[in-house]
């Protein structure tokens, strides 16, 4: 099947043959197809009087073309503004996505890491494009981003069934840009993303780097904002930490309000188990939430993971629930989770496995091997503690900027899965777990 652009293409030239090229680029050169079928062309023009024209003298031009390289009789129509907006509402249906049940306000624990987050999210919610627009939240895996976004979803569809909601991911957005340019539905892909009401994009961070991507992401935001529709956006930074991301969007997405979320302390730990726990109908004791809380640490999924692992022992296996069967049921999590190299090891590490000194390391030294080796290692202490970057910048005796370019750098070279960093990282990665041990 020929796209819609395709076919229009195909009866401009036809035209063309008949009317010669500056008569139509002169009357349609600002025409777009707005809808194709079997009997039936939609065009739009901003122009009152191209469209007269159009509808007057072209059309017949129009239909012979049609018929004579399709064998399709159809009709003719030219809207303006008007005309296509009254068509678009009248024809739109809500594209709402529905997300897991258990992603709600509700069931959403609340504690001193997220709170602010929660709370600009239920504003959100409650009062969409008028609160906080775009509402930004970041922070690291599995803390609750998702979950924010999709209840933010869940309670406008509720209070506002007409909405057209509409749900994707940062690299999706890329994907089906490439293949909308591939089928010639550039018009069809714009359409869907500028007529939503509310537009919820997780992993924002993802079209960083992506120049084309940019560009396209850049005028949807634009259009949805200027006629007052929520933008929701999740990331695993801020938009300042976003080296390769243009400046034109980072100020954009700090137009509204920045939220970020944080490991869960000790309390927001207990509550999230015992709340899964409720959950999943498992009788916890106190004293095996507070050795769980203890010892799962680094975020909400994993923390409800191991909940569930337990859950699934007791049920299977018959696992009496105490201290020492938890721990044996729960080992592995544990050693991934209970215990965090220092700095100093991870770039001890690093320096042993490139073969470089640490004092090396931490000076000035600016050689290719010593630059991917430092590098490297701020990568490492980035991903492994979550440090921030003042705090990495100062464990090498720099500032914030070298530590954010040298992660973004190494970041940027693992996009590519045949890149030789890939086995780098893992090596030295299970180095240093293998000193934990």
């Amino acid at each position: 099947m020929y796209s819609s652009d395709y076919i229009w293409g195909k009866i401009l030239g036809h035209m063309e043959d008949r009317l010669s090229a500056p008569v139509v680029s002169t009357w349609f050169d600002d025409a777009k197809v707005i809808e194709l079928t079997e009997d039936r062309l939609i065009l739009y023009s901003p122009s009152e009087f191209r469209r007269d024209t159009i509808q007057r003298r072209c059309d017949g031009y129009i239909r012979d073309a049609m018929k004579d390289l399709f064998d399709k009789d159809i009709t003719v129509e030219v809207f303006g503004e008007e005309e296509l907006n009254a068509f678009r509402n009248k024809n739109r249906k809500p594209d709402f996505i529905e997300f897991n049940p258990q992603f709600t306000f509700d069931n959403f624990v609340v504690g001193s890491s997220n709170q602010f987050a929660h709370g600009a999210a239920i504003a959100v919610a409650n009062n969409p494009a008028d609160s906080y627009n775009p509402l930004f939240i970041y922070g690291p895996s599995g803390l609750g981003k998702t979950h924010l976004l999709y209840a933010i979803a869940g309670h406008i569809h509720n209070k506002h069934p007409e909405f057209n909601i509409v749900y994707i991911k940062g690299d999706q957005f890329t994907n089906e840009m490439i293949k909308a340019l591939q089928g010639g539905k550039n018009f069809e892909f714009r359409n869907k993303y500028r007529n939503a009401d509310l537009f919820l994009v997780d992993d924002i961070q993802f079209i960083a780097g992506k120049e084309s991507t940019q560009e396209e992401f850049f005028h949807t935001f634009n259009n949805l904002y200027e006629n007052h529709k929520q933008i929701v956006l999740t990331s695993d930074r801020s938009p300042s930490d976003m080296q390769k991301l243009e400046e034109r969007l980072k100020t954009r997405f700090e137009w509204g309000l920045l939220a970020d979320i944080q490991p869960p302390d000790y309390e927001t730990r207990m509550a999230i188990i015992k709340n899964k726990a409720i959950h999943l109908g498992l009788d916890l004791p106190d004293d095996v939430c507070d050795f769980i809380a203890e010892n799962v640490t680094s975020n909400v999924r994993q923390i409800e993971g191991t909940v569930k692992k337990i859950h699934a022992y007791h049920n299977l296996n018959g696992m009496t629930l105490d201290i020492p069967n938890v721990k044996r049921a729960i080992t592995d999590i544990i050693n991934t989770t209970s215990i965090l190299p220092t700095p100093a090891l991870i770039i001890s590490e690093v320096s042993r496995f490139y073969g470089i000194e640490e004092t090396v390391l931490r000076g000035t030294l600016k050689n290719k091997s010593t630059a991917e080796a430092r590098q490297v290692a701020m990568y490492l202490v980035r991903k492994m503690l979550n440090l921030s970057y003042p705090d990495i910048g100062r464990e090498f005796g720099r500032d914030h900027t070298t530590a954010l370019h040298s992660v973004n750098k190494i970041e940027s070279l693992l996009q590519k899965d045949d890149h030789p960093l890939h086995k780098t990282i893992q090596d030295i990665s299970a180095n240093i777990t293998n000193k934990l041990q």
